[in-house]
């Protein structure tokens, strides 16, 4: 995935043409992701909150205080243009993100928790995001609360919900149909990023060595901040893991498509160049915390 979304980056800046055509079309395609996720869930799945209330608020209040004050800590210091910041900021203000859950899956962390993590942050975003995002993209841009929060719901919520009523009505369908599930999301997040990036081709080259340093930073300190959040409530190294990935990585495809929506093509920078470095980083960490493990036993 990682190598795959690195591909499409660099084809996506030298060849601006061959994605432009998805563009107007990253609301759906994000849609059809979360359609996806909502598929493999069932109402079952969403008890696992309450079982666990106190991990699952820490690892909420970990992801929307850390990352959203990261972001706005490193658009004061790298002083970034307008939209560039408010870009930055939204990715720090959106939820947890399925690639959160499948690298504490390979890392060897507690899956349940991070899965939980993510449904809750989720579930809050329509909220939380804008009205994050408000108060700290504000000096810099023009934040809509309610129309950030109806597309929100629209394009994560709804499908969400839609992809766990087909599963409870049609199971036997989705049990087959979840097989390439993973493929079609693959596609999507593909098509994605290499919308944004061939739009801002220019702009990328122009400015990339400052966002990417910002994008890296961001992630790299929310691991690192979610490592400490969770030692000093005490968890274990499983959920340790979970809480640090969890933090670390946003669903960057939401803040592209928010930013395309509510800012500009300029805004999805931030959100473009982290969904390449965090897979990136996602599977170093992983394969960090799996070999530590493998040495323990």
């Amino acid at each position: 995935m990682a190598l795959l979304v690195v591909a499409v980056a660099v084809v996506g800046i030298i060849f601006p043409a061959s994605f432009k055509w998805v563009a107007p079309k990253i609301s759906m395609l994000l849609g059809v992701v979360m359609f996806g996720m909502g598929m493999t869930l069932r109402v079952e799945d969403f008890k696992e909150i309450f079982r666990r209330p106190r991990d699952v608020l820490i690892g909420l209040l970990a992801q929307f205080t850390i990352m959203p004050l990261l972001a706005y800590g490193l658009a004061k210091i790298f002083q970034l243009p307008a939209e560039l910041a408010a870009g930055v900021i939204l990715v720090g203000t959106c939820p947890g993100g399925t690639a959160s859950n499948v690298m504490t899956y390979l890392a060897k962390g507690d899956v349940a928790l991070s899965v939980s993590i993510s449904m809750a942050s989720t579930i809050l975003a329509p909220l939380v995001t804008p009205l994050l995002t408000w108060l700290l993209a504000g000096a810099w841009i023009n934040v809509s609360f309610v129309d950030m929060m109806l597309s929100i719901v629209q394009v994560v919520i709804a499908p969400i919900l839609l992809g766990i009523i087909v599963n409870q009505l049609f199971a036997d369908f989705v049990k087959r149909a979840v097989k390439i599930l993973p493929v079609i999301s693959i596609v999507a997040i593909l098509l994605i990023l290499g919308g944004v990036v061939s739009v801002n081709a220019d702009k990328i080259l122009q400015t990339g060595l400052t966002i990417m340093l910002v994008v890296v930073l961001h992630n790299l300190l929310g691991y690192g901040l979610g490592f400490c959040a969770a030692k000093i409530f005490g968890m274990n190294t499983a959920k340790t893991k979970a809480v640090t990935i969890e933090v670390g990585m946003q669903n960057s495809g939401l803040a592209v498509s928010l930013a395309m929506i509510h800012f500009s093509a300029t805004a999805a920078i931030p959100g473009a160049i982290f969904s390449v470095w965090h897979n990136i980083s996602g599977s170093i960490a992983a394969n960090y915390f799996s070999q530590k493990s493998n040495k323990r036993s």
